[in-house]
């Protein structure tokens, strides 16, 4: 049965498209400051082998040639930062998030890490971003893509403002593959994670949004479309970890 026009998921409910956004920006105003430990714990430690990975495809220059990377949803500022030291003193970052408490931590983060001269904070939204055309060298996005309530909208704006020749990266949660491991995997995230979230952050609904939206998102060959439809081209993913993550690439030539 589809959905009429106006409405998008929220975990497992359709939801007015215009409440998605303030629904989401409810869920990370109250997990903020707890955002990374969580990441820690919900996989193990495993976020950070993916986003190592993510800023090892990336590849930026370790010269001074200026490099301008745009990380959206990005508020705590851990792809930034990761690019950064990947980078030469060339790199600059802008870090683009919709939710004000995660861009406060992110810029705390700067400050202690002295790179708020690299790594600025601007709170933005995906699906209409407030930069010119061919802005930017790169663009990327880790885990924040399935809250984007119009999805299509916040992959034209990616190919909008990245400069001819530039490459977007998408890093998100997928499908998992590996007879057994699925079921092992929706009994962690649906009986664990909202308990942990609990213990932690004193907030269990949030993450159980957050387990039910991964479920929700396409399945990796649907998501790679939709960014050739945005304009991409060399479109390609790689599974990682049985399926958990895939991290999505694709070009603007």
């Amino acid at each position: 049965m589809e959905r009429p026009d106006d409405t998008t998921h929220f975990g497992y409910r359709d939801v007015p498209l215009g409440d998605k956004q303030t629904l989401v920006n409810d869920v990370f105003h109250s997990v903020a400051r707890r955002y990374d430990l969580m990441n820690d714990l919900m996989s193990g430690g495993l976020h950070r082998v993916w986003k190592d990975v993510m800023i090892s495809t990336l590849n930026p220059p370790r010269s001074d040639a200026p490099f301008a990377l745009l990380d959206v949803a990005g508020g705590t500022g851990d792809i930034a930062f990761r690019a950064a030291a990947a980078s030469g003193l060339g790199f600059e970052a802008t870090v683009c998030d919709i939710n004000g408490d995660m861009l406060a931590v992110g810029r705390e983060r700067a400050v202690a890490r002295h790179l708020e001269h690299q790594v600025q904070f601007v709170e933005g939204n995906a699906e209409a971003l407030a930069f010119a055309d061919k802005s930017f060298d790169a663009y990327t996005i880790a885990f924040g893509i399935r809250n984007v309530p119009r999805i299509p909208l916040a992959l034209k704006e990616a190919y909008r403002v990245l400069k001819p020749g530039s490459r977007f990266l998408c890093l998100e949660f997928s499908t998992v593959t590996v007879p057994g491991l699925d079921k092992l995997y929706d009994m962690f995230s649906f009986n664990v994670i909202p308990q942990m979230g609990r213990a932690v952050t004193g907030d269990a609904e949030s993450y159980r949004y957050l387990v039910e939206s991964i479920r929700q998102f396409p399945k990796p060959e649907t998501f790679a479309q939709m960014i050739r439809d945005a304009g991409f081209s060399r479109v390609k993913y790689d599974i990682m970890s049985g399926g958990i993550v895939a991290l999505h690439s694709g070009w603007r030539l």
